[in-house]
């Protein structure tokens, strides 16, 4: 068995199919699907102080680089600049938009924007009967006053009064400046994007009261006082759901629909980040074209080596949780949309001390989250004739052209574009329909006091994990089932077919799974009892719903409520589970005990219907052995951007079992091909020689200066060193001259592992070019270069700007000069780099053959 590279016997026909496939997979494609398999950028245009000339720069190298698109968020501006800021929609503002969208398309990219500046929807056109509301109860009548919120981060022509998202007329009365902006246009962006929710404190409109008595019932204003108890007290927790129940409705009816409806009249698609909001966030994501996600700060994945900025707040961000990000993939597989995207990288660190091996992950995570659309969060326009660092966002990890990782910017780019190739031109394989119990999450906030319930992607610990329904996802999470969410409405487009599976017309289940829930709809019940007759196998966890919502005739409803779950609870496919991992099995669902291994994954079916797995090690219990595969036989493994090779295979209690190695922060495609038992398998322990001697060390190419050359006897940060070498960013080579310990055969099939890398190192060995390591674990495939004696390794090292940008605000701060916000650092505090101690930088190893 080969340490480091797979072994090809005699197989060549099936390797030259799966090649074949793949390429098909990667090259048979129009140019619209080519750039949506790369990754996109945020692009934020400070004052949108853009010229023609700039933008065509900045263009080219995203598309050198491997982009597949962008999307301009206009905002604030930068002082000295005033002159050049171009007003948001004016003639000269959607001139430059569209000389960006025929530059695209010269290029190969894509361009969406924004629906307005900054965030959320709101601004000049919005006027104070338009903006949003907020209601108190005073002496038993309801207290409305405007929120008085503008738009957040706005751009010049953009300020002003945030929308009041459940206004009758508000977004199309919205919308009209964009009707006439756009009304000429012939070269557009392909969609218009909405941001996170973040419209607070609205919770009220001009015709609430109405609205709510011909949806509920009855009338609110004689249960007011209802709205201030916090005793738990049954009624006012029902009339607190009603109340979110129709703000769910209005913020769909009157926010999300209208403005997809408009945006897919005028020629555009959407993205809409439903999240934060306080409706239900599978019915919102799924009135959009690509539904968006966000991954915001870093998820302390436990792989070894993966450096977490101490800085970043647990307490103030939260963590990114994947269980979030299923949302909008639920949403996108059950409607049979194609994209699911993300903002991704935001908060991953401090400013100029993110790395790409940091990103990965992240990266990885939202694949297997059903995430396939990547948005880098992100680039900042800035003009090419501005001094280094250039514009900067407050908010982002810079992907821009001063990153200190621009120079292998396309490396991670060719990554995520082989990834998202695979994960677009596939189908979702999920067993389990899980029902999102949303009235349950509405009553548990009514218990506690009252307001209005935003579902955000920061703390779901406040929302989702808490829930039974947030632990039981958690659950089948961990333990490797594949699954999606439902919501109330969603479950109307259902059908079951003659094996009881469940169809929503683009995606099929074996099994609809209802948490431990209080609270249910009569509409959603009769649903399931719908279901359940035409013989869909239901499972309710530990127990069935106990009480009817909505509290106009309650008791009445609750009487026929329960004779219609009795009714339901006798159908032939409907069981209340003690048991789960028993009943899930009894209904076909396959648990992927992949999981158990510490390994995350999702499986979907390719083009050929035959199931392929995307798989990464996201912690530190695995790193080969035999796995057993759900869809049984796989003996394909597709790395990228390493290749193909076919898997040791062998039968273990009837079952296919397969011989996987994949180490913490590496990530691969499994894939069924056939036979591969015929690949011997050697159960052997890799040994490993490491590279000890005399290192010489040269600096290449940086910032402020070159240090001097050094000799090291052992490897060590090169801060260590004197001569201004703590405050360096840029390039250094290492350098040694070793001989093997035994004969080169032993060596056959060697592998180097570098260590600890800080950030990037391109590897030379006795001259061959063995390639660059970015993210854990830095290995490469060494053993043909090797020879017996005075094998000469030579390593180019990279790090971060960091340790310069300690230096550059002690002399020269001067480039903190933009408006709003300006610059902060990850605690949103002043932004100073000069308080930062040096980070350990260049090649710390130890370096290894391991064969």
């Amino acid at each position: 068995m080969r340490v480091f590279k797979e072994k090809h016997l005699p197989i060549m026909r099936r390797i030259c199919l799966i090649l074949l496939l793949v390429l098909a997979q990667l090259t048979g494609i129009n140019a619209q699907t080519l750039s949506t398999s790369r990754p996109w950028t945020y692009w934020w245009w400070m004052g949108s102080a853009v010229t023609k000339q700039d933008i065509t720069a900045q263009l080219e190298y995203f598309s050198k680089s491997g982009l597949g698109g962008v999307h301009i968020i206009p905002i604030y501006g930068v002082k000295g600049y005033e002159n050049a800021a171009i007003p948001f929609l004016g003639t000269q503002w959607l001139e430059v938009m569209q000389h960006t969208v025929r530059e695209g398309k010269r290029l190969g990219l894509g361009v969406d924007m924004t629906t307005g500046t900054g965030w959320p929807f709101g601004g000049p056109n919005v006027n104070p009967a338009m903006a949003a509301q907020s209601m108190t109860v005073m002496d038993g009548k309801p207290a409305v006053r405007p929120t008085g919120q503008k738009v957040k981060r706005a751009a010049p022509g953009g300020e002003g009064l945030v929308l009041d998202p459940f206004n009758a007329g508000g977004m199309a009365l919205y919308l009209t400046r964009f009707d006439s902006a756009f009304s000429k246009s012939t070269d557009k962006p392909r969609a218009m994007y909405n941001d996170s929710y973040e419209a607070y404190g609205a919770n009220w409109t001009d015709d609430f009261a109405q609205q709510f008595q011909s949806r509920r019932k009855y009338d609110l204003l004689d249960k007011l006082a209802l709205l201030s108890d916090s005793t738990g007290n049954a009624e006012a927790t029902l009339v607190k759901i009603d109340c979110h129940q129709t703000l769910a409705e209005l913020l769909l009816e009157r926010y999300a629909k209208p403005w997809t409806d408009w945006s897919r009249a005028h020629g555009f698609i959407t993205r809409y980040q439903a999240h934060g909001s306080p409706g239900n966030l599978l019915d919102l994501y799924e009135a959009a074209d690509i539904p968006e996600t966000e991954s915001f700060g870093t998820s302390r994945f436990n792989i070894p080596g993966l450096r977490i900025d101490p800085d970043y707040s647990i307490d103030q961000f939260g963590t990114p949780n994947p269980l979030a990000m299923k949302f909008a993939s639920s949403a996108a597989n059950l409607s049979g949309k194609k994209l699911v995207s993300s903002e991704t990288g935001t908060w991953l660190a401090n400013h100029f001390k993110v790395s790409l091996s940091q990103i990965k992950p992240q990266i990885d995570e939202l694949f297997t989250a059903g995430i396939n659309h990547i948005f880098y969060h992100g680039t900042t326009y800035s003009p090419e004739k501005e001094g280094y660092p250039g514009w900067l966002f407050y908010a982002s990890t810079n992907f821009g052209k001063n990153s200190h990782f621009s120079e292998h910017f396309p490396l991670l780019n060719r990554y995520v574009e082989w990834c998202q190739a695979l994960l677009q031109d596939s189908k979702p394989d999920n067993d389990v329909l899980v029902y999102f119990p949303i009235h349950d999450l509405w009553a548990t906030k009514a218990k506690s006091g009252g307001g209005v319930h935003l579902l955000e992607v920061h703390h779901v610990d406040r929302w989702l994990l808490d829930l039974p329904f947030g632990k039981l996802s958690e659950k089948l999470w961990k333990e490797g089932y594949a699954f999606d969410f439902v919501s109330d409405m969603q479950l109307k487009k259902f059908t079951v077919d003659a094996n009881g599976n469940l169809n929503s017309g683009n995606a099929t289940y074996k099994t609809l799974l209802i948490p431990s829930a209080t609270y249910l709809p009569e509409e959603t019940l009769a649903e399931l009892l719908r279901l359940a007759n035409a013989g869909a196998k239901i499972i309710f966890d530990k127990q069935m719903p106990v009480t009817v919502t909505g509290n106009a005739d309650h008791e009445a409803r609750q009487n026929a409520f329960r004779e219609k779950l009795q009714a339901l609870s006798k159908t032939a496919g409907t069981r209340i589970s003690k048991d789960l991992k028993v009943d899930l099995a009894l209904n076909g669902v396959v648990r992927e005990q992949i999981a158990d291994r510490g390994l995350t994954f999702i499986r979907k079916k390719d083009s050929r219907n035959i199931p392929l797995y995307f798989v990464a090690n996201l912690g530190n219990t695995f790193r080969e052995g035999w796995i057993k595969m759900g869809a049984g036989t796989l003996v394909h493994q597709d790395k990228p951007p390493s290749g193909q090779s076919l898997m040791q295979t062998r039968m273990k209690d009837g079952a296919y079992e397969v011989f996987l190695r994949l180490p913490p922060g590496e990530s691969t495609f499994l894939a069924q091909a056939g036979d591969g038992s015929d690949i011997a398998f050697v159960n052997r322990v890799p040994k490993e020689m490491e590279i000890q001697g005399n290192w010489e060390l040269t600096f290449l190419s940086g910032k402020p200066s070159l240090p001097a050359p050094a000799k090291l006897t052992a490897l060590k940060s090169w801060t260590t060193l004197p001569d201004s070498a703590e405050y360096f960013s840029g390039k250094a080579r290492y350098r040694i001259v070793f001989d093997l310990k035994g004969p080169l055969k032993q060596y056959e099939g060697a592998g180097i592992s570098l260590g600890d890398v800080r950030e990037v190192a391109s590897v030379k060995l006795n001259g061959k070019d063995l390639g660059t390591v970015w993210h854990i674990p830095f290995r490469l495939y060494a053993g043909e270069a090797l020879k017996s004696k005075g094998n000469v390794l030579e390593i180019e090292v990279t790090n971060l700007s960091a340790n310069y940008m300690r230096l550059r605000d002690q002399q020269q701060p001067d480039w903190k000069k933009f408006y709003d916000i300006n610059i902060v650092d990850i605690t949103y505090k002043k932004f100073d780099a000069t308080r930062w101690q040096p980070m350990p930088s260049g090649l710390l190893g130890p370096v290894k053959l391991i064969y």
